[in-house]
């Protein structure tokens, strides 16, 4: 497949100059362990907090900082991708699975904390973020959470 993983930094001097390169690397193992054999675009902002705490306002009605906030274009069902039941970029006619925006500051925040580092914490909120888009979410503790746990865990390869 040759999916289309656009990068853009709302915030420059940010750091991590090596951020999309793992987050194309992350997206595209996760489309590919979902199966989602069609081209695909998604869109990923890179911010900071305040500029995530924004958007997790106006979009959401939270006011406060996130790690990464989901944009799906596409009502999926998770685990059976269906390129029939999505939007399509008129140009190329490659599947727009929509946007998703990570704070960079959190990202290294938690990646310290988690003790695993930056590297693997942007893999692991991207394989999160697609995920979302493939109509994956986790509002309870109940089985839906376990899905998407499961998921994550098996696209990361327990890293």
């Amino acid at each position: 497949m040759n999916h289309e993983i656009y990068v853009s930094r709302e915030v420059k001097n940010l750091g991590h100059r090596n951020a999309a390169r793992l987050i194309r690397e992350a997206a595209i193992r996760a489309l590919d362990a979902e199966k989602v054999d069609v081209n695909c675009i998604i869109s990923v902002m890179l911010t900071d907090d305040a500029g995530i705490r924004q958007v997790n306002r106006d979009f959401r009605g939270i006011d406060r900082e996130t790690d990464v906030l989901s944009f799906p274009q596409n009502e999926l069902i998770p685990g059976e991708f269906d390129a029939e039941l999505c939007e399509r970029d008129l140009d190329s006619g490659a599947v727009l699975l929509g946007d998703m925006m990570i704070s960079l500051p959190r990202c290294e925040e938690q990646g310290a904390e988690f003790g695993h580092g930056f590297d693997r914490e942007i893999r692991y909120l991207t394989v999160h973020s697609v995920l979302h888009l493939l109509g994956y979410d986790h509002v309870d503790e109940g089985p839906m959470k376990a899905q998407m746990r499961a998921r994550e865990k098996a696209i990361m390869g327990d890293e």
